[in-house]
């Protein structure tokens, strides 16, 4: 079976989640491929909140960018396509295609993340007004005034958690009935909370693309900061549902430690998990997905039947790391001057 790709490792999904695995995979020795498909939820930031160490002034794509870079710097490939199929092949590994790939590899890696629900238009701009996660941006609007669309348990949630940080808070229905249960319904009636039935009919931005008001259909107008749209996230597990992964009752990828998912060499992590979807949560994934990996397909130590069954260990043996990204860490920057080891071609 041929592939365009034939790696130890296979990275789908090249966010925040992905790109850790990747870098630890690579840098730990084992030859790493990373597809995506552009965009995703990292690459949509304005700005990078919540992420020590790195400015709010670096956006979303510069933020991926900078990843790409240095996870290629290593060794690893980066490859872009939206990948369709997935299954195991008769000799135990993973082949994976899509339109412009195919991939053997035999360790792969689910970063696929979820999409937002979102609302429909008129709306305001992504980043500049309207916001999905309240964890990120919740400290972006302390005492402005604040809507959130939706009409459901986690809008009705939302709305009174943002009294946390502002005094003016409004729930848009956007002409949707109200689907929230009926205690969460009477503990939203007892927050000063407005809820507006009335459609959104009109945005206005300033001319920095920042939001400032929304028109409705009764002709009123409202001052917002901003707000945040909460109508549902949806899992993108088909990749996982073809490889015959556990899923939780919510829809999300099952793991268990270290990212390992219900189908043994199949790794999960990152926003198709459960649990918060944060940028520094996302890469403490990739890192633990990583060093799993590492555990389960590094030579050495070797046991000692092992040893006794392929005749003893040799120089020819060692290191025990794919030449190419020996090579490569041999003349990594972070590494000139440091090793004195010399290649078998020296």
């Amino acid at each position: 079976m041929t592939a365009d790709h034939d790696v130890q490792v296979a990275v789908v999904g090249g966010g925040p989640a992905g790109l850790t695995t990747a870098l630890y995979t690579t840098r730990l020795g084992f030859e790493t491929l990373v597809v995506d498909r552009g965009g995703g939820r990292a690459a949509m930031m304005q700005e990078t909140h919540n992420v020590i160490g790195v400015p709010e002034d670096v956006s979303g794509n510069e933020f991926v960018a900078t990843a790409v870079q240095q996870v290629e710097s290593y060794g690893a490939e980066h490859a872009r396509d939206l990948l369709t199929e997935a299954e195991r092949t008769d000799d135990g590994r993973f082949r994976l295609a899509g339109s412009n790939v195919t991939i053997l590899a035999d360790r792969v890696v689910l970063a696929t993340g979820f999409s937002d629900g979102r609302p429909d238009p008129p709306a305001p701009r992504t980043g500049r007004g309207l916001h999905y996660c309240l964890h990120c941006d919740a400290y972006t609007f302390v005492d402005a005034p604040v809507y959130v669309l939706g009409h459901g348990n986690s809008a009705a949630h939302v709305a009174m958690i943002m009294l946390n940080y502002t005094a003016d808070v409004d729930l848009l229905l956007d002409g949707d009935e109200p689907t929230w249960d009926e205690d969460v319904g009477e503990r939203l009636r007892a927050h000063p909370i407005d809820v507006i039935e009335t459609e959104v009919t009109g945005v206005e931005h300033g001319e920095d693309g920042w939001l400032e008001s929304m028109t409705f259909a009764d002709g009123t107008v409202r001052d917002y900061g901003g707000g945040f749209a909460m109508y549902g996230m949806f899992p993108n597990t088909d990749l996982a549902e073809q490889l015959g992964c556990e899923l939780t009752e919510d829809g999300e990828i099952a793991v268990a430690d270290h990212g390992r998912t219900s189908v043994d060499g199949v790794y999960a992590v990152g926003d198709v998990t459960p649990g918060h979807n944060q940028v520094p949560v996302a890469m403490g994934e990739g890192a633990a997905a990583g060093i799993g990996i590492y555990y389960d397909l590094r030579t050495f130590p070797m046991a000692i039947e092992d040893i006794e069954a392929r005749g003893g260990i040799d120089e020819s043996d060692v290191p025990a790391m794919a030449p190419e990204l020996r090579e490569r860490a041999r003349e990594h920057e972070s590494n000139v001057g440091r090793s004195g080891a010399t290649t078998a071609d020296d």
